[in-house]
């Protein structure tokens, strides 16, 4: 039986564009709509050859166009400004994009006739974590604008569930990582600020040194610990949601991590063994706002899901980023 086709919003992004590929690999028929903003036009339609629809889901007439000219069946929301420090200085961007943005899918969504709904939502929406490892329970206290426009999502799904039977599902992230094994697709970020591919840009000499903020955490090395997931293992547990929801699965909720942490000494010295070279690293001053570890709980998801994440080890994810950036930046 041929598997239905789905929109995946952000589908030219780093996440969006592994998801993309899990779905194809999985049998699933792809539109992506992207504003390319931050995605790649060349990803979309060269290595993923797929339907892209350039434009926002901020516009109404745009969306109900693309629902009535392709045989939906559900959706996969990837596109989201995600940038911390950004949120804290332009709140009103991402308000705009990442909440109003998304009702105005959603409310497409309805007019359409669909009800399936797969969420990229965010630790972020935890705040400074009371328990670790984080379960799907714990207070929700997001300490920035990024992490709030999530978690007004997350409420308004709620309602919608509640009021009209819309069922999603909603994945809390801990850090995305790494890139596609077989190195089609990697993480391509302008600007980056993630702590992997910066480090990698050091070894690839596209940067001096790589910034430790803060030694002083209370941590094994005094470093901030954080919870990687692989990339590839995330798009595995979106098409899993998917299918949740497809079967007739009701609106859930999970966290997506390893249940492990490794501290930001840990990612450059693994690094090095990763690439052979020295990577200069500096220590600095904290930033405000980082809590000293974020690790997730991820066993609803293995149990209700069935998810099991391939590539649990930061050596391995390490090591698919480094093929990713040294066949893109070199």
């Amino acid at each position: 039986m041929t598997k239905p086709t789905i929109l995946v919003t952000g589908g030219a992004g780093y996440i969006g564009s592994h998801a993309v590929l899990a779905l194809q690999r999985a049998g699933y028929g792809v539109v992506v709509l992207d504003n390319l903003v931050y995605g790649h036009r060349e990803i979309a339609e060269k290595v993923l050859n797929v339907k892209l629809v350039v434009g926002d889901t901020g516009d109404r007439a745009l969306l109900d166009n693309l629902f009535n000219t392709h045989n939906i069946a559900a959706v996969m929301h990837f596109a989201a400004y995600a940038y911390v420090g950004e949120s804290v200085q332009t709140p009103d961007k991402y308000y705009r994009n990442n909440v109003v943005g998304t009702l105005t899918l959603l409310e497409a969504m309805l007019a359409a006739g669909l009800n399936k709904f797969v969420f990229s939502s965010t630790c972020a929406t935890y705040g400074v974590p009371k328990t670790i490892p984080i379960p799907e329970d714990h207070t929700q206290n997001p300490i920035n604008p990024y992490g709030m426009s999530k978690l007004m999502v997350e409420h308004i799904l709620s309602d919608f569930d509640r009021a009209y039977d819309f069922r999603s599902v909603r994945f809390r992230y801990f850090n995305a990582a790494g890139a596609d094994p077989t190195g089609q697709l990697g993480e391509d970020h302008n600007p980056e600020t993630h702590l992997i591919p910066l480090t990698l840009f050091t070894a690839l000499g596209r940067r001096e040194s790589i910034s430790i903020f803060g030694t002083d955490y209370p941590t094994p090395d005094g470093t901030c610990i954080r919870d990687y997931i692989h990339v590839s293992d995330l798009a595995t547990a979106h098409v899993l949601g998917l299918e949740y929801l497809l079967q007739g699965g009701k609106t859930e909720v999970f966290n997506l991590g390893n249940g492990s942490g490794f501290s930001v000494k840990e990612v450059i010295e693994t690094a090095r063994e990763v690439t052979g070279e020295e990577i200069k690293a500096v220590e600095q001053e904290r930033r405000p706002g980082d809590p000293p570890m974020l690790v997730g709980s991820a066993k609803k998801a293995r149990k209700i899901l069935n998810w099991n994440p391939e590539y649990p080890n930061v050596r391995e994810i390490l090591a698919h980023a480094w093929q990713w950036h040294q066949k893109r930046h070199q």
